[in-house]
């Protein structure tokens, strides 16, 4: 169980592929790529970390969801690229996790350009992330 923190086992699975590609994308603009070059992230904990919901059950969420994966991939039809999909919302808890109070984040010119973007952020309601696969 410890071992599927592993980004190593995140992404050994084929249709995780382009993910894993995502992580060195020479692109600053793409979220997981700048967390992991940077080392905002644990490299050997990358997906772990992010895609872990913090709250109590945090750990055992992700990995019944972990055994979901396996469960359709498995016995189910293999699902294409483009279907795969969190299974709930992603929550900013989880980038607040780490961010809040931080000066890049509190004092970052993105989240400052309008005076609203911040607090919505802060309140779950305007998404930290946007997922897109290069």
């Amino acid at each position: 169980m410890e071992r599927s923190k592993n980004t190593f086992f995140c992404l050994s699975c084929h249709i995780m592929e382009p993910y894993g590609k995502s992580l060195r994308v020479d692109d600053p603009s793409y979220l997981g790529a700048a967390h992991y070059q940077n080392h905002r992230v644990p490299a050997d904990e990358a997906c772990y970390t992010c895609h872990t919901n913090y709250a109590m059950f945090g750990t055992f969420k992700a990995k019944l969801g972990g055994l979901r994966h396996l469960y359709v991939h498995y016995l189910k039809t293999e699902p294409r690229q483009q279907d795969i999909q969190l299974h709930e919302p992603y929550n900013n808890r989880e980038c607040l996790h780490c961010h809040l109070g931080a000066r890049s984040f509190e004092q970052g010119a993105v989240h400052n350009a309008d005076p609203d973007t911040l607090p919505a952020v802060k309140a779950n309601k305007l998404s930290c992330v946007f997922e897109r696969l290069p």
